[in-house]
């Protein structure tokens, strides 16, 4: 897989990036099949071994396919602690890894941070707390993040997800105030907000603050209007895929399968296709388990069309 270095730079090495540009995962997390749901740390560092040894630019714990809200604070730690240890016997200690949560207040979030930063973590992954919601206009989103970052030990990622917190979005207006702050470095969008990358890249410069897609499928056009990468469930499964423009119409129907699917059918298919056991593949509870036998054929033909051309690469 290509370096960081081979992405376009604009005739910037990685170094001036406020975030390190490339392909990140979101990386699983994996529980037994038991009636508490320990993490499987087996699977775990098999997984995490399988992603880092095969080129990814950066591994993000905890975020939505690593079920943010279910893992314990201890968890995350040790989650960042078994990740950090796989990179370095791997050659790759310096490998970035940002790590996710969900709080439904500023201090909460604040709190996580700090844990984020004893852990060994690089950056946090931040969504908008979205409990009251409906309290939650422009100039609170705004203030949330600048507290957060006035506060946080190590840099923030903005995790724009409307999906996931009710709808709330971080908008143009709203990023162009925060990417001023010298310790926000940095936005996933899991909007498809093209247009949002295009302003970011207008207003800031790389070593300031930069946008990733928040979904592999438009990884080419969004690195064409100044993005610098992506955070993406796909590289689960196909961690060499993501960089090249050919592979973009079959990257589509293979994001389609990971998003229809959710997040159970990805565990499902990622266990189905790499041999880990399937008792591991349930999401925690209540989340559902996948097993229409139907949906599970689905999606298996849905993410198979990249099998051979990952294996050439």
């Amino acid at each position: 897989m290509p370096s960081a270095e081979t992405l376009p730079t604009n005739g910037h090495s990685a170094t001036n990036y406020a975030f390190p540009p490339g392909v990140h995962v979101p990386s699983l997390t994996w529980f037994k099949n038991d009636k508490t749901q320990e993490i499987d740390w087996d699977v775990q560092e098999k997984h995490f071994e399988f992603l880092i040894s095969n080129g990814l630019h950066g591994v993000a714990i905890a975020g939505t396919n690593g079920e943010a809200a279910t893992p314990s604070s201890a968890e995350k730690t040790q989650l960042v602690q078994t990740a950090r240890k796989t990179a370095q016997w791997l050659g790759r200690p310096d490998l970035p890894i940002t790590i996710g949560g969900v709080a439904g207040c500023t201090r909460d979030t604040i709190r996580q941070t700090i844990e984020a930063k004893e852990a060994g973590a690089d950056a946090y992954l931040a969504l908008v707390p979205s409990y009251f919601h409906f309290a939650m206009n422009k100039d609170a989103i705004v203030s949330f993040f600048q507290e957060l970052a006035d506060a946080s030990p190590i840099p923030i990622v903005i995790y724009n997800f409307p999906g996931v917190v009710a709808g709330l979005d971080v908008d143009s207006e709203m990023l162009d105030i925060l990417g001023k702050h010298k310790n926000i470095v940095a936005v996933k969008l899991t909007c498809g907000g093209i247009a949002k990358v295009s302003r970011i890249s207008a207003s800031f410069e790389k070593s300031e603050f930069v946008a990733l897609a928040g979904q592999s499928d438009w990884l080419i056009p969004a690195l064409s209007v100044g993005g610098v990468g992506t955070i993406t469930g796909v590289a689960n499964l196909y961690p060499k895929h993501a960089e090249a423009s050919a592979l973009q119409i079959k990257l589509s129907v293979t994001e389609w399968g990971f998003g229809a699917g959710g997040i159970n059918g990805t565990k499902y298919v990622v266990a189905h296709k790499r041999g880990y056991p399937e008792s591991s593949a349930d999401c925690r509870r209540p989340y559902p388990r996948y097993v229409d036998e139907e949906k599970r054929k689905w999606v298996v033909r849905q993410v198979s069309g990249l099998d051979k051309i990952e294996a050439s690469l």
